[in-house]
């Protein structure tokens, strides 16, 4: 293991080659999760790189691709056929517009995009149909959601379907409902490793703290102060309180950058002293000073790309009307 350790993901696939070659843990007690199947991939070629085919006989995997390899197996437990599919954005689409259809929701009011977000936003926080019923308040908006998101729900089953929010929490449900399947992925994933974790949910916080219970071996890697996806349901409370969470946990800082200029890296600190809670941490570099940080204020992605450009390059900018 000779390349020299960096960032998060690269403590993350050294550690995973530290266990197998030094300390003698079969690959197949071992789980890797990340968020995207890119991250995935890269994440198995480097430990593949580090350790050999061995690598193979790893779970590494996105938080969905590792649940839906459970709910093949395990899923007939609360209904529904191994066979089932999964329905991406247009099936959604088109089941909501259905359910909206027989209950007769005016779509000048509800679109079926508000339905979709409000549904996903939900099931992130474990909120099931029935339990966001009680929380309408007689709010005849949220009513009408929930009465969309009971008859959606009841039309997936129907059709032997789940969404992409479901795959987790019906994971989940499995594991919690049979104490012979938790006990079988306990015994399994006696160590458990997490890239970017920042970015998890509730439903990812909560397969995560089910799965590493038993023995106790979980690592994590994250940047309280990246934690910019809370509109699509990431926790930032997730990192700050993973101490409490698990006792005994051991933090390492990685407060060296590689990447960045100092300058970049004085921004970055002054910027983030601000925050109200925090891991207290200095970012430093060994790189250059570099040249002086800018702000430039645009209106829209369009505006900032084209200001970039210009910036950096000698491209001509041309906007076709």
């Amino acid at each position: 293991m000779q390349e020299q350790v960096h960032g998060k993901t690269k403590v993350l696939t050294h550690k995973i080659a530290y266990m197998i070659e030094e300390r003698h843990i079969a690959p197949w007690n071992i789980l890797a999760i990340t968020f995207t199947n890119k991250a995935a991939n890269e994440m198995k070629e480097r430990v593949t790189k580090l350790i050999g085919d061995i690598a193979n006989d790893m779970w590494i995997g996105t938080f969905h691709s590792i649940c839906v390899r459970i709910l093949r197996r395990f899923i007939d437990r609360i209904g529904f056929t191994s066979s089932f599919v999964i329905f991406d954005t247009s099936d959604q689409k088109s089941l909501i517009k259905e359910c909206m259809k027989e209950l007769q929701v005016d779509d000048k009011m509800f679109t079926e995009r508000s339905f979709m977000s409000e549904i996903s936003n939900a099931k992130n926080d474990m909120v099931e149909p029935e339990e966001y019923a009680k929380r309408t308040n007689n709010e005849i908006r949220k009513e009408v959601i929930s009465e969309v998101y009971t008859l959606y729900q009841k039309k997936l089953r129907d059709n032997n379907a789940l969404d992409f929010d479901d795959i987790i929490n019906y994971t989940i449900k499995i594991l919690i409902a049979d104490p012979e399947i938790l006990e079988y992925y306990s015994e399994k994933f006696k160590y458990v490793l997490v890239d970017e974790y920042q970015d998890t949910n509730k439903a990812q916080f909560t397969l995560i703290t089910i799965l590493s219970a038993r023995n106790g071996n979980i690592t994590v890697v994250g940047d309280n102060d990246q934690g910019i996806y809370s509109f699509r349901g990431a926790d930032i409370s997730n990192i700050l309180n993973f101490e409490k969470d698990f006792p005994g946990t051991k933090i390492i800082k990685l407060e060296q950058n590689y990447r960045c200029t100092k300058n970049i890296l004085k921004v970055a600190n002054e910027v983030i002293k601000n925050n109200e809670v925090k891991y207290e941490k200095r970012l430093w570099t060994e790189n250059d000073e570099g040249d002086k940080v800018t702000a430039n204020l645009s209106n829209n992605e369009y505006e900032e790309a084209s200001y970039i450009v210009r910036k950096n390059t000698s491209i001509k900018i041309y906007t076709i009307l």
